[in-house]
């Protein structure tokens, strides 16, 4: 699938105001240097997938239509770019997975030392949930909302999600996991915070839990999240750090288990091609127009047939 111009303009246009969002409420002038670890970790960097899927499943639902939506929509895409920001740098840390290289420069304990980054990370964490919570007249965004945004946020992000994930991939390092532990640890790890990301926006236009299109959003979301991980398994092994931005292959130098060292290179691909074909369906069957999942049809692709 070929990337339309109009999406290609999308993309554009939701980048832009994610960065000028991102560099409004990120604070320079934070005591001690803390502003500018934290700036150096979440600015100008990454791909911003997770906000790309936050503002395209908004537009999907028709969230954006409104200023409210609008809003709350931008909130959420910023505020999941500062979790998987913060996640990244307490990641990067000598007592996680002690990398050197991240988006192409060093990583924030290597700039800042390791008590900085720790504190970045931190700060980023409570940062995120004070852009989904404004003071009033700040936003138009109201309180039922904003609660539920940090709800789905909070659980993508806590023992459930995404740390929970990172403590199971430590305590995995040496083992032989099967396919389904594999399975789970990446759902949790990685993949629940691109489902979070999905779900951000749905919920920006009070799409019900119960209905199936948040079923199938969600299910989408599960695919993606899965999909991004075994790809991203794949292209440890393959490319090389100058191409990844961060040090390749070290998931096999540190022993740890992977999709390509658990079905290997093949098998691992055509996992994620499986899994590219799973969204593709849950997208179809979410009753919402093909123009208006468009979007998210196209960075499933992009997220599974991306080369770094």
């Amino acid at each position: 699938m070929t990337a339309a111009p109009d999406f290609e303009q999308w993309n554009a246009t939701v980048l832009v105001a994610v960065e000028r969002a991102l560099e409004s409420w990120v604070p320079a002038d934070a005591p001690a240097g803390l502003g500018q670890a934290m700036r150096y970790a979440v600015l100008d960097g990454g791909k911003r997938l997770r906000a790309l899927l936050v503002m395209a499943a908004a537009d999907a639902v028709g969230a954006t239509a409104c200023a409210q939506g609008r809003d709350a929509a931008l909130r959420a895409a910023c505020a999941v770019e500062l979790i998987h920001a913060y996640s990244l740098v307490h990641d990067d840390m000598p007592c996680m997975d002690n990398d050197v290289l991240r988006r192409g420069k060093p990583t924030v304990h290597v700039a800042f030392g390791e008590a900085q980054a720790m504190l970045a990370g931190d700060a980023m964490q409570a940062l995120a949930f004070e852009v989904l919570t404004p003071d009033d007249g700040e936003s138009a965004v109201d309180a039922v909302r904003q609660a539920r945004l940090c709800r789905l946020l909070a659980r993508a992000s806590g023992h459930a999600g995404m740390a929970g994930g990172q403590a199971i991939d430590l305590a995995s390092v040496g083992s032989a996991l099967n396919e389904p532990a594999l399975r789970d640890m990446h759902r949790r790890k990685t993949g629940a915070l691109l489902r979070a990301s999905v779900q951000l926006g749905a919920a920006c236009g009070d799409l019900a839990e119960s209905s199936p299109a948040w079923q199938a959003l969600t299910g989408y979301g599960e695919a993606m999240g899965l999909a991004f991980q075994i790809v991203d398994d794949v292209l440890d092994a393959t490319q090389p750090s100058d191409t990844l931005g961060k040090t390749a292959g070290k998931d096999a130098d540190a022993n740890k288990p992977t999709y390509v060292s658990l079905l290997g290179l093949d098998a691992a691909r055509a996992e994620a091609e499986s899994l590219l074909v799973q969204a593709h369906a849950s997208l179809a069957a979410s009753g919402l127009s093909e123009a208006a999942r468009a979007p998210l049809a196209l960075l499933a692709e992009r997220i599974v047939h991306r080369i770094h």
